[in-house]
């Protein structure tokens, strides 16, 4: 039978990979598990997963060039996630090795906490209940309804059109800025990323991270935000810039931000922007429910059947390079 190590910290296991998916993949492979509460440098995970036939790969395990020069036997390293930045597919590539991602399962999940925390800012829910906790004194601040509010929506991606359907139904008015993808929807105003900051009442941030999207909010589209909005960043903390954004908080420039992400390890929040007083952070938890969570570790453990029966499954990503994989399942594809 095949062999699969799952790279998950040992406390980390439960909650992001779970049960369910630990009985299904013991069902298909002999099953190593990382025997540390840590996440596993290149070099260590190489002398755990020795003679493993496959890696299933934590939010912070590196696949790297180091690490699939030393296993010689490992045919696929499959990410239990949508982010692939951790791996090095080129390096993949050139030793033959599968790379695969799972698919989307915390778009509710993701949608919800965004819902949440624009409640939770336009009623100054967690500043009042900070203030009743360190027993000083709470006065009463007005708030703001989201029907009737704007949401602007950076990226319109599967999280954004979900949220703005969820918006639409509470009655909020809708700007989306994505200059790749058309929204298709005329209950939408489809604009300009200066036209949407300027008018939004909520800016979401959902765009992908990649190098034209790197710090796209800086001093310049803080300073284009209304004074009342509020900025939400569920997407990537490398979207951001921090100091522009501390700074647009400082002045009043904007009203206040909630983050799910940054650029903290495992892409939480900066610790540093995360104890602003006007901020609200969570520690990467958006997607972080039972369903969402069971959704990638099951299809993970799919595309592992898949894989040791020599048929490349959704989500390979060089399946066409995987000479290893493909001369040792005889591909099917």
């Amino acid at each position: 039978m095949t062999t699969v190590f799952v790279s998950h910290p040992q406390s980390k296991l439960a909650s992001y990979f779970g049960d369910r998916a630990i009985v299904a993949l013991q069902a298909i492979a002999q099953v190593r598990f990382n025997p540390t509460d840590t996440d596993l440098s290149s070099h260590e995970l190489a002398e755990l997963a020795r003679e493993c036939d496959a890696i299933i790969s934590y939010r912070q395990t590196v696949g790297d060039e180091a690490l699939f020069a030393a296993l010689p036997q490992l045919k696929a390293f499959v990410r239990c996630a949508i982010d692939i930045r951790n791996i090095d597919v080129a390096s993949a590539s050139r030793h033959g090795v599968l790379v695969t991602q799972a698919s989307a399962g915390f778009i509710a999940s993701v949608s919800e906490w965004i819902v949440g925390a624009m409640i939770d800012l336009g009623r100054h829910i967690s500043a009042s209940t900070a203030l009743y906790h360190a027993g000083q004194p709470v006065m009463p601040v007005m708030g703001r309804e989201l029907r009737g509010s704007t949401l602007g929506v950076i990226g319109f991606g599967q999280i954004s059109r979900y949220l703005c359907d969820i918006a639409l139904a509470l009655g909020m008015r809708i700007v989306v800025h994505d200059p790749y993808t058309a929204t298709g929807r005329a209950e939408f105003t489809q604009a300009g990323l200066d036209e949407l900051l300027t008018q939004s009442d909520f800016v979401v941030c959902l765009a992908a991270a990649t190098e034209a999207t790197e710090n796209m909010m800086d001093a310049k589209a803080f300073a284009a935000m209304q004074p009342h909005a509020f900025f939400i960043n569920a997407a990537r903390g490398n979207l951001v810039d921090e100091d522009a954004l501390l700074a647009a908080l400082d002045a009043g420039t904007i009203a206040g931000c909630a983050l799910d992400v940054g650029r903290a390890p495992d892409q939480m929040p900066s610790p540093r922007v995360a104890a602003h007083p006007r901020v609200i952070a969570s520690p990467h938890v958006g997607g972080l429910t039972p369903p969402a969570v069971e959704h990638q570790a099951m299809e993970t453990v799919s595309q592992l059947a898949e894989i040791f029966q020599g048929r490349a499954p959704k989500g390979a990503v060089n399946a066409a390079e995987a000479m290893r994989w493909r001369q040792a399942y005889g591909t099917r594809d």
